[in-house]
């Protein structure tokens, strides 16, 4: 009896110190099984990412259980999960559909480095130099106008149009509390100051801006008539385009003498510690291949290639000519609170 207990106090031991040392693995080299699992909370649309998700667990046996958002609580939702199971993280991968949210993550010490393989082809400034997270399929912050409505001499060419009288009531953006829209709202802040992107905003206010529950609503409601223009993305602009609607996606503030149209990117991140890192790594990996963000540019999501490898050409209007904001990301993570803070306290009360 003593000998079978000693025997099976070793194989216990054994065990143990075998976990411990899978743990304590690198990041930076996966060796999935077919065995493996990966959690990814994402932030992008289900119809968009599930399948691209499928295809992973296809080719690399590794199992997927993906957590989704919802629409009204687009990524402070997924960011608030994550920061709640920070003692104990449930979370391998964060797939953020921009980029701010990731960026406060990793000011919180939420995010571990890696170094997938494909990340090397990506411009440096879609990419941390230490290895916290990774931006790739895009999206511009757009202006969407109803044709119908608005005749092509009386079409904005910047987001302070939409403090015009002339669309007084008639003016839309999703509520900037989550999502882009909020990230968006953060990099104004950061860009312009506080004062300047305080009054910028109660100059929508004042012009009665219809606040809806996200940006896709906000596409929606521009395409059936019900508001002349909206702020939007343009994967939900596109949407209306490719359903017939009478709209046409302006990208505002991109001349030389303006402030630039906002690109966010996806963003994908290591959460620090993680229960299945190496798989982690392996996804993070795949999604930044050029095949993805080619499915991902070409498809219905309509995203904006940012690798070069990419050969598919994305379906909004060329980029080309256009100014791109170029807003402090740190800047705007550390403003995101002071910018919540006023959207909260004087941009959405009555």
């Amino acid at each position: 009896m003593v000998l079978r207990g000693v025997v099976a106090a070793l194989v216990l031991c054994v065990a143990l110190s075998a976990c411990r040392r899978q743990s304590d693995a690198p990041a930076s080299a996966p060796t999935g099984t077919a065995n493996d699992e990966v959690v990814v909370y994402t932030a992008l649309d289900r119809q968009f990412s599930e399948p691209i998700l499928d295809d992973f667990t296809s080719r690399t046996g590794i199992r997927v259980r993906a957590v989704y958002d919802t629409e009204s609580t687009k990524t402070v939702g997924l960011v608030n999960r994550i920061a709640a199971e920070a003692n104990r993280p449930r979370c391998d991968v964060f797939w953020n559909n921009e980029i701010v949210n990731t960026l406060r993550l990793k000011d919180q010490g939420l995010l571990q480095p890696c170094r997938p393989g494909n990340a090397a082809g990506y411009p440096p400034q879609y990419r941390d130099p230490d290895g916290y997270w990774y931006g790739f399929a895009a999206r511009a912050r757009v202006i969407i106008v109803n044709t119908e409505l608005v005749g092509e001499p009386d079409r904005p060419t910047s987001i302070t149009d939409l403090a015009d009288p002339r669309w007084k009531g008639r003016a839309g953006i999703a509520k900037p509390l989550f999502g882009t829209t909020a990230s968006h709202v953060a990099c104004l802040f950061a860009l312009l100051g506080e004062q300047p992107a305080a009054d910028l905003l109660d100059s929508l206010k004042r012009n009665g801006v219809q606040v809806v529950s996200g940006n896709k609503a906000c596409a929606e409601m521009v395409g059936a008539g019900r508001l002349a223009l909206a702020l939007t993305d343009t994967d939900d602009a596109v949407a209306e385009i490719d359903a017939g609607r009478p709209v046409k996606i302006v990208f505002p503030d991109g001349a030389g003498n303006q402030m630039g149209t906002l690109l966010l990117p996806n963003t994908l991140a290591l959460v620090a510690g993680c229960p299945h890192p190496e798989a982690g790594v392996q996804l993070i990996d795949y999604l930044l291949s050029p095949e993805v963000e080619g499915r991902l540019a070409g498809g219905p999501s309509a995203q904006i290639p940012l690798n070069p490898a990419t050969t598919v050409r994305p379906r909004i209007d060329s980029l080309d000519g256009i100014r791109l904001m170029a807003p402090d990301l740190s800047g705007a993570a550390e403003a995101f609170k002071v910018a919540t803070r006023y959207v909260e306290r004087d941009f959405l009360a009555p």
